[in-house]
């Protein structure tokens, strides 16, 4: 007579919350720009890395079907997540249902990978676009070679990376990005804003630099201790450099990335921005024969280098890895336009919507924005923002108080959006490039898109005729 064996039923008693799916997708993603170079598991490769099958994983995503918390906390643990009481909800059996088995990773779901079972998390964090892209969205467009060449760049010992582009332009987005990846390498870092830095401190080189050894000081959790590490008799300069070589960097056991954004700031102060820019390129000269210094790895971010009258040996302008982010293209905005779940005819909705904006990220990402949400179609967003600014009235009333600011100009500006023939002098392309307000064709200068301008034409007519 045969035994009849029995068998245990394993019990499937949490279910992934919205909260809980979040997180994990957050650190998914997170694993993927380090690991992976930003490109999506498919679920295959995601259940290996799991170890976990794909059904197991179907039903996670389902936020509806359960799986039992030994699993929960496997699938949290991959990604070095605790498991919290937010993230599931607990279901009797009775509640249980059965969810097919998905294709394996050889039929449709290469194709598409996990976007299909992420839709819900990404409806159910969609936000409005504004500033950096958070390191967790799903709305970053990588831009090939640029973030491959960047995590490669910040491995090499004192290394130097200069990221130029206009402003909202998506510096801040790929930064974000690369303190991530350094992170994770275990370095250090420190981001200093330099258009966060008070103005009073610009007044003079001496106050700009304590205030920045204090920072990266502060952001490391050291003491700054600046008064100690300080000598006046030396000069600024060298008790800068001292600092940071001797009393900074002799305390950092790892690499320590130090990210300068926004440094055309200085642009402006000539009686600074020699000298200071002088120091950053004598701390690159030092990196080739001291060790402390090849510690530091170095990125300066900046809209623009029209105006920097900068001796060519004395300027970190003209040395290390140079990232100029260019406006996106027609693939890259059809690809946006996917992850915002738009059905678009390839070639021709993403043709009419750069033909108002170009490929600008900022103002293709809020127009996405709002076409997801189905209330305007995609014509009657292009009208609206050609009679009045439409979704772009506050974007383009910030760009109008800036121009206002400086009725020069206003009037170069206006020459530029009525199509008639201007030269303009360095410290003018310098100012309306920083700002975003102009592109380049050639040798000719032009308005950076349609919408600008429709729209500043219309502004500065009216200005016109009131003067």
């Amino acid at each position: 007579m045969k035994l009849q064996q029995n068998k245990t039923k394993r019990r499937r008693g949490v279910v992934l919350t919205p909260v809980g799916l979040q997180r994990l997708q957050e650190a998914i993603v997170s694993w993927e720009i380090v690991n992976n170079k930003g490109d999506r598991l498919t679920l295959e490769q995601l259940s290996r890395q799991i170890n976990v099958s794909t059904k197991t994983l179907s039903r996670l995503w389902s936020l509806n079907a359960s799986v039992d918390h030994k699993t929960l906390k496997l699938c949290f643990g991959a990604f070095n997540l605790e498991v919290y009481e937010n993230d599931y909800t607990v279901l009797t059996e009775e509640h249980e249902t059965e969810l097919p088995e998905l294709p394996s990773e050889s039929s449709s779901i290469q194709t598409h990978n996990l976007d299909k079972l992420f839709t819900e998390a990404v409806e159910y964090r969609s936000s409005y676009p504004d500033g950096a892209v958070p390191l967790d969205s799903p709305f970053y467009i990588e831009r090939p070679p640029i973030e491959e060449l960047v995590y490669r760049e910040v491995t090499q010992p004192g290394c130097v990376i200069r990221i130029r582009a206009p402003r909202q332009m998506g510096k801040s987005s790929l930064i974000v990005r690369l303190l991530a990846f350094a992170d994770a390498q275990n370095y250090h870092t420190v981001n200093l804003k330099c258009n966060q830095v008070d103005d009073q401190c610009l007044t003079n080189l001496n106050k700009l630099l304590r205030c920045i050894c204090w920072q990266i000081a502060t952001q490391l959790n050291i003491e700054p201790n600046l008064d100690d590490n300080w000598d006046e008799e030396i000069g600024c300069k060298l008790s800068c450099s001292l600092y940071l070589q001797n009393y900074i960097l002799k305390q950092c056991e790892n690499p320590l990335l130090l990210v300068l954004s926004d440094v055309d700031r200085f642009f402006e102060y000539p009686h600074i921005a020699n000298d200071f820019f002088a120091l950053l390129r004598s701390w690159c000269e030092e990196a080739r024969q001291n060790y402390n210094w090849q510690k530091l790895r170095l990125v300066v971010a900046y809209s623009t280098e029209q105006y920097v009258p900068l001796d060519i040996n004395h300027s970190p302008f003209n040395i290390g890895l140079p990232i100029r982010l260019h406006e996106f293209t027609q693939k890259q905005v059809e690809d946006l336009a996917r992850r915002y779940q738009l059905k678009w005819t390839p070639s021709k909705e993403s043709a009419q919507l750069m033909s108002l904006v170009g490929g600008h990220p900022a103002l293709i990402q809020l127009a996405l924005y709002y076409l997801s949400f189905g209330t305007m179609t995609l014509a009657e967003l292009t009208q609206e923002a050609i009679a009045n600014g439409g979704i772009y009235r506050h974007h383009l009333q910030q760009h109008w108080l800036k121009l206002q600011a400086n009725p020069h100009l206003v009037k170069v500006y206006t020459e530029l959006v009525t199509n008639r023939s201007t030269t303009l002098n360095p410290m003018d392309t310098y100012k309306l490039e920083s700002i975003g307000l102009i592109g380049f064709e050639g040798d000719r200068i032009v308005p950076r898109c349609e919408l600008y301008r429709a729209y500043f034409a219309k502004q500065l007519s009216q200005v016109t005729l009131q003067n």
